[in-house]
């Protein structure tokens, strides 16, 4: 087992000085992808566009969610008064209100995460279409957009950022 190890430990470090040796000309960025999420202007944009799609519909939502959250408390503080019908009853009505606004939210979630990933999709084609330009005009051989560590010197996230805010 040790045998193996070193030989691929052998291996890994030959494959590494051959990797640095070509790299001299090898040319690499990184684009933080969260980062075009949150700065750049179409993406803004796009998240405009969907506060504005669903926000009176989530309002809506939070008041309904409010009244049955009232309806509730009220329903608990009566309900050793109520007779036994009554508060069946009542306790019924509120199990249905509360299940009718639970699929409520629950097709509110999914239609607006929907929306969001048809906008953010957008947002990352052009991303991608500029990330290529820089690419192409920077003559970059490999452009990474997920990485556990990157030395900052290789990030070209600004101008990425800066080609998509120009080109809108």
């Amino acid at each position: 087992m040790k045998s193996f190890s070193l030989k691929f430990f052998l291996a890994a470090v030959m494959a590494l000085a051959a990797f640095a040796a070509a790299a001299q000309d090898f040319k690499i960025g990184i684009v933080n992808i969260d980062r075009i999420f949150r700065e750049a202007n179409s993406a803004k944009a796009a998240q405009a566009k969907l506060e504005q799609e669903f926000g009176k519909r989530e309002k809506e939502l939070t008041d309904v969610g409010t009244q049955l959250k009232a309806m509730a408390d009220k329903f608990d503080r009566e309900a050793p008064t109520l007779a036994e019908s009554q508060r069946v009853t009542r306790q019924k009505q509120l199990v249905e209100q509360d299940r009718d606004f639970q699929r409520k939210r629950r097709e509110f979630q999914e239609d607006l995460n929907a929306r969001k990933n048809e906008e953010l999709q957008q947002v990352i084609e052009r991303a991608n279409k500029v990330v290529k330009t820089v690419a192409e005009a920077e003559k970059y051989d490999l452009i990474l957009q997920e990485a556990v560590y990157a030395n900052p010197k290789h990030d070209i996230t600004d101008k990425v950022i800066k080609a998509l805010n120009a080109a809108r």
